[in-house]
């Protein structure tokens, strides 16, 4: 099911780092995520609601700078 506010995510099980695309065009990555919660999050058929109970605050993050087209 499609999220409101996630546009895709993707996960590194090497370094433990999911990234989430929003729909607002920002990029976030969760740092130090378990491949358990991630694999929960793909499961799951409300993606936002998951990240925003068991991610966002529980996680360390950084916003990715966008790639500059030009």
């Amino acid at each position: 099911m499609p999220s409101a506010v996630i546009a895709g995510y993707d996960y590194d099980a090497a370094t433990e780092t999911l990234t989430v695309r929003y729909r607002s065009g920002k990029v976030y990555n969760y740092l130090e995520v378990p491949e358990k919660v991630y694999r929960e999050m793909r499961s799951t058929m409300a993606k936002g609601i998951f990240l925003n109970r068991n991610i966002k605050g529980k996680y360390a993050f950084r916003e990715v700078m966008a790639k500059n087209n030009g």
